[in-house]
Parts: structure tokens; sequence; C-alpha cells
């Protein structure tokens, strides 16, 4: 015999549901489109982040070697904001194989 929820609980649960999908479907910030202060303030706070560099590219930009594995050594990242064609974004993490992009 199949045991029903109550309605309250069933839809707790899928308003539960429902906020994880739009909280996994929300875009990436997008660099290009804030201030080079903007831009390296943002990283600073979060530390390690995934952002758009350009429409359907993205980067992962660090703000110390902290976040990077250990054999991994940082590079200067820079990026075109609204302000800087060339702001210094943060850092990335890069190997020895690693083009130097």
């Amino acid at each position: 015999m199949r045991q029903t929820l109550r309605p309250t609980t069933e839809a707790a649960i899928v308003a539960a549901l429902a906020m994880l999908v739009a909280t996994a479907a929300q875009a990436r910030p997008s660099l290009y489109t804030m201030t080079c202060s903007q831009a390296q303030a943002f990283v600073q706070n979060k530390g390690a982040v995934v952002v758009d560099t350009a429409p359907n590219v993205t980067r992962r930009v660090v703000a110390n070697g902290s976040y990077c594995d250990r054999l991994q050594k940082t590079k200067p990242f820079f990026a075109k904001t609204t302000d800087n064609p060339q702001c210094r974004i943060g850092l990335r993490c890069a190997t020895e194989l690693m083009s130097a992009e």
C-alpha cells in the first residue's frame, strides 16, 4: 500500500527543489560588465571564482595561490572591463605545461 505525503509536505519539497534549480541556473558573473575595481574586489572577496570574461568565454580566477593545486603556480590574469581594456583582475592557476595565453 502506497503511503502519500501530506499536501503541505509535498508543496514544501517542490518549493525547495525549485529553489535549488533556480540557484544552479544562475549565470556566472560577467567581468566585462564591471569596472576594473569592481572586478578586482569581486575576486578578492570570493577568493576563487569562475567568471565570464566575454560572451561564451569563462575562466577561473583566484585571489592568491592558496586556491591553486600545490603543483601549480600563479600567473597574473588580465581581462577587459568597462573602464580598462587590460585590467589586472587577479591570478590564474597554471602548470608548466600550460600555454602562456
